[in-house]
């Protein structure tokens, strides 16, 4: 049983995740950008407008939906992601040990909608490490991966 607390909890790591990425759209112009590429050796995410870099975002990866498994995979308990990369994850499996809450600390967690758990278990991480927003990456195969913001600029 996770502590009596936690749904509420969810439910406002969630609103603030909104307004996090609310505030990333209106001052960086996420979502608009023709592209984005993952620079994973580097920890970064770079959105570009006809081949050029216009706005970079140190990363962690929260983890990932897979529609064939039916599940979420915390990036932590995935070997493909080299572990500097999975910190933020690491962090909120910690923090469910500490409080007893079972979804942040097995490897993977099942449900029905797995858009509204991707989103609610990158809402968590990103409350837990104050991390400035999040985004998913559009699902390919059936898997999206959950990113978090770290920092964010303008390209220079």
């Amino acid at each position: 049983m996770d502590p009596d607390w936690y749904a509420a909890w969810c439910e406002e790591a969630f609103e603030q995740l909104r307004t996090k990425n609310k505030r990333l759209q209106d001052d960086f112009r996420l979502g608009s950008w023709s592209r984005y590429d993952y620079d994973l050796k580097a920890g970064k995410l770079l959105f570009s407008e006809e081949g050029v870099v216009k706005v970079v975002s140190e990363i962690q990866i929260a983890g990932s939906t897979s529609t064939k498994a039916g599940n979420w995979l915390w990036a932590w308990a995935n070997s493909k992601w080299p572990p500097e990369f999975t910190i933020d994850a690491q962090s909120a499996r910690s923090f469910g040990e500490k409080h007893g809450i079972e979804e942040l600390t097995q490897d993977y967690v099942k449900d029905d909608d797995l858009n509204a758990l991707g989103w609610e278990l990158t809402s968590v991480v990103t409350r837990i490490c104050n991390a400035c927003g999040a985004d998913r990456s559009p699902p390919d195969d059936g898997v999206g991966l959950y990113l978090i913001f770290k920092t964010i600029s303008w390209a220079s």
